[in-house]
């Protein structure tokens, strides 16, 4: 899925994006803030998630900030399937926080996968010490559920809170049991 905004471009990951993404993940806070981003991040790591096969119903994308000259890989969002519909993740590289491209980007790929994927069940969550990811979720529309689970972080090597979100279009007995961010 290939998707536009004034500032940013959505796209799949090619092979060739592997040295960008390694620079882009490389900083710790990233990975320890998502639940599947092992800590380091190698060429390796890179290689085998822009090498896998994508689900054409589970839209992943690289991001990029659409500049006058190449675009600069700036971080990563994800709608996947589980069974509770499908669970929203993403990460931003370190230099790209606070600018609202995690929002634009997030809410650019819930509007595609919505209208051409038909997806209507989203969730999400993020781990307690990350609270810059909640304000992300609920400016998407999400709504914390009020539930807390124990999620496994790679990266930390531990469980840590995590805190549940619902779309805001479900009604509280709709409540999938919710997993936190993931993507890469």
């Amino acid at each position: 899925m290939f998707v536009r905004t004034d500032r940013l471009l959505l796209r799949p990951g090619w092979i060739e994006d592997a040295p960008e993404l390694v620079r882009a993940i490389g900083d710790e806070a990233i990975a320890r803030n998502t639940a599947r981003i092992p800590w380091p991040y190698t060429l390796a790591h890179a290689e085998w998630y822009l090498g896998r096969q994508q689900d054409a119903h589970a839209p992943n994308c690289l991001v990029f900030a659409r500049t006058s000259g190449k675009p600069r890989l700036i971080g990563n969002v994800a709608i996947s399937p589980d069974g509770d519909g499908h669970e929203l993740g993403y990460w931003f590289a370190r230099a790209h926080w606070g600018l609202g491209y995690a929002t634009e980007a997030a809410s650019a790929l819930v509007r595609a996968a919505r209208g051409s994927l038909r997806i209507e069940r989203i969730h999400s969550g993020h781990f307690v010490d990350n609270p810059a990811s909640g304000r992300v979720l609920r400016k998407l529309g999400f709504q914390p559920t009020g539930r807390t689970i124990r999620r496994h972080s790679v990266a930390r090597g531990h469980d840590v809170d995590c805190l549940l979100y619902s779309d805001a279009a479900q009604t509280p007995c709709e409540e999938p049991a919710m997993r936190c961010l993931e993507a890469a």
